[in-house]
């Protein structure tokens, strides 16, 4: 018999007391005590973190063994077989390929580079995300004085086996808290042969009131003469600022838009000419459609609506277009490559797939875990993964197709407020002649799960 269904078994029959623990493997009863008695602290609190450890510990155990589960019966040479025989279309057969692979990634970690060696690895990662390409990756960090500290991790280096990358920091920086980046591309009429000399960063979301949006560029963190740098784009002050997207479609070119307290703000970079949309609750996340010029916001309210930024501004909210609704506060949306799918999180751990033509919910992916963070969502959907990593610092990976999760990946650190991973998944980590795998950043270390 399982030793831990029979320990949940026990606990599950025993009553519970007001101010004291049952323990099942003792069979008796436990004070509990306020949790500022440091002579015997213990707590519901200190029980639940010691119940998680031991449960992290058993699935890195597992991980090293390669002890992994995925759906019954699926195995290389039994698809192969399938295949061959006419019973897979090379679609599905793809998308079971890639499951076995995610089920296979292993854990490496990886060496991190620095032209400045004395701040390589001291500072916690915090936020990582990847460019359009999935060569670099920007970092924000936390400093030990506080504050934060951006930067740049070339990943070219993950094809080789030293697994190295170098990493470039930038002197920028905040004393208050970043809640959302993201990458932004203005182009110049002789930057058709290279457009990544005139990537910009588009850096949003200051926390605190009042609060400030920048726009970066992207040859501030790399190695040539400082001389040569040129200074911040754009910078500005706004009230609260919870999210940012980038619009990349050619009717509302050079624009970004910030989801403010009650407030969506439309901004061009290159006019400054802004656009302002109230709305009845704070904005936490947003994304621009591609093939109209249509922005896509999540509230606090649980309400997801879109706003088509050519209209002038209007009195109320009659300017809005799709609208849905979740039951809890929306932490992040994707809006799927077709553009009639929209996929939305929420602060109750609910992920759910959105047919905007319709509106209505097609499918909801179980298992995520959120009570209150700003988590994000990442969608690969030439792989048909969908990855997101929970309050609880476990990376959960499910099959886009039918919702089945394939896999729960423990974080190597304890978890933690203030350790929650921060992850990328690509088709092509490192450029267009990259590797699929997940890249991990949790505290001041990096790791790569490589498809094998």
């Amino acid at each position: 018999e399982d030793p831990s269904s029979s320990s949940s078994m026990q606990n599950s029959v025993a009553p519970e007391l007001p101010g004291f623990y049952y323990d099942p493997e003792k069979n008796r009863y436990f004070r509990l005590l306020p949790g500022h008695n440091n002579h015997n602290p213990l707590t519901k609190d200190s029980i639940q973190h010691k119940a998680m450890e031991c449960k992290r510990l058993r699935l890195l155990e597992e991980e090293e063994k390669q002890k992994k589960t995925t759906r019954a019966g699926l195995n290389s040479s039994v698809l192969l077989q399938k295949r061959q025989l006419g019973l897979l279309s090379s679609t599905s057969y793809c998308r079971l390929v890639h499951e076995l692979k995610v089920n296979c990634m292993q854990r490496r970690k990886i060496e991190i580079h620095s032209p400045d060696s004395s701040v390589a690895g001291t500072n916690n990662f915090k936020i990582i995300v990847a460019d359009v390409a999935c060569e670099r990756i920007f970092t924000v960090n936390d400093v030990e004085h506080g504050g934060c500290k951006y930067g740049i991790i070339n990943l070219s280096g993950l094809g080789k086996e030293s697994l190295t990358v170098e990493m470039y920091d930038n002197l920028y920086f905040t004393n208050r808290k970043v809640n959302s980046v993201c990458w932004a591309s203005l182009t110049h009429p002789d930057s058709h042969f290279s457009l990544t000399h005139f990537s910009k960063l588009c850096l949003m979301g200051i926390a605190e009131t009042p609060g400030c949006a920048s726009l970066l560029p992207a040859s501030l963190f790399s190695s040539t003469n400082p001389g040569d740098r040129p200074g911040m784009l754009c910078s500005f002050k706004i009230s609260t600022a919870w999210s940012c997207a980038w619009c990349l479609n050619p009717q509302a070119d050079n624009c970004f838009s910030t989801g403010l307290t009650r407030r969506v703000l439309v901004t061009n970079v290159v006019t400054g000419h802004r656009q302002t949309f109230g709305t009845s609750s704070d904005v936490l996340a947003q994304q621009f459609a591609t093939q109209t010029p249509v922005l896509y916001n999540g509230c606090r309210s649980g309400e997801i609506f879109s706003i088509d930024v050519r209209q002038r501004n209007r009195r109320g909210q009659s300017w809005k277009a799709t609208r849905l609704f979740h039951g809890s506060a929306v932490t992040s949306i994707h809006l799927m490559e077709a553009e009639h799918y929209l996929m939305a999180a929420d602060m109750a751990g609910k992920i759910k797939l959105w047919d905007l033509r319709t509106a209505k919910c097609v499918k909801q992916y179980k298992g995520h875990y959120n009570e209150y963070a700003l988590l994000p969502l990442h969608v690969n959907e030439e792989e048909g993964l969908l990855i997101a990593v929970g309050q609880d610092c476990y990376t959960r990976i499910w099959s886009l197709q039918d919702a089945h999760l394939l896999r729960t990946i423990p974080s190597p650190h304890p978890s933690s407020k203030d350790a929650i991973p921060s992850v990328v998944f690509s088709s092509r980590l490192g450029g267009s002649r990259g590797v699929p795998g997940l890249l991990m950043a949790v505290k001041q270390d990096l790791y790569h799960f490589s498809y094998n």
